[in-house]
């Protein structure tokens, strides 16, 4: 192991022992806190009375499909409306009232539309994660070099639906995927409101544990979620590097 990876190890370890070493000196009570070394019991009860599979399967079915639609609609606006001036200007003052709006704000119109249903979950995700995407990908698209646009109308390529596959798409790539990776972590935050209102998962598993005060239940859940960003950060840094590898 490397200086940077004892670096991080000892980090984590000084982070965990400093947990573990508050709420046993009684300078916070462990039911506020709970130490580290309470976790794996509550992890295992949670385990073997099948609500950790239930619900961290549910939200993972909330999380894919609000992640895939919001971001497919943000890619596909902000691409849109950097390459159309006229998409650009109207919609300039609609984005402008809208994106300020936070995720939980919809909470009561999901309801309303959806009832207390999955399409509601995957709905707030969706708001969630749109507008990252959106200016991720207008910005990227808006700054491809102006040259590769003259050089392709030099060779035939005139009009934006002949540029948009050959030239502006992959040079803008690693902008929208930037806004795409950082769309995946504001999508975990976004699972955990859509469920707080009594939809199935995460979210409503916290609540469950939170009302009866069993914070170490809460805590392995935030850890569960932090585990699955991870996981689903690791996997899209490699696909990116593959899909990414022509630019070396």
């Amino acid at each position: 192991m490397n200086r940077r990876g004892w670096l991080a190890a000892a980090g984590l370890a000084t982070f965990l022992l400093g947990w573990e070493a508050v709420p046993r000196l009684g300078l916070v009570p462990a039911l506020l806190l709970p130490p580290p070394s309470s976790l794996p019991a509550a992890f295992w009860r949670e385990i073997t009375g099948g609500w950790w599979l239930d619900a961290t399967l549910h939200s993972l079915g909330h999380y894919t499909m609000g992640l895939l639609l919001g971001t497919g609609l943000g890619v596909a606006l902000g691409v849109a409306a950097a390459l159309w001036n006229d998409l650009d200007r109207f919609l300039s003052w609609v984005i402008r009232l809208l994106r300020p709006v936070p995720g939980l704000a919809w909470v009561p119109f999901a309801i309303v539309w959806f009832g207390i249903s999955e399409a509601a979950a995957t709905f707030i995700i969706v708001i969630g994660v749109l507008w990252i995407n959106f200016y991720a990908s207008y910005g990227a698209a808006r700054a491809v070099d102006k040259d590769l646009i003259e050089l392709a109308e030099a060779f035939g390529h005139k009009g934006v639906w002949r540029q948009l596959v050959p030239i502006v798409l992959p040079a803008s790539a690693s902008g929208i995927l930037a806004g795409v990776r950082t769309g995946l972590g504001q999508a975990w935050m976004a699972v955990v409101a859509a469920e707080l209102f009594g939809i199935p998962g995460l979210g409503q598993r916290m609540m469950q544990a939170s009302s009866l005060l069993a914070t170490d239940v809460v805590v392995v859940y935030m850890i569960t979620i932090a585990v699955c960003y991870g996981l689903t950060d690791i996997v899209f840094v490699w696909l990116r590097d593959r899909i990414l590898s022509w630019q070396r």
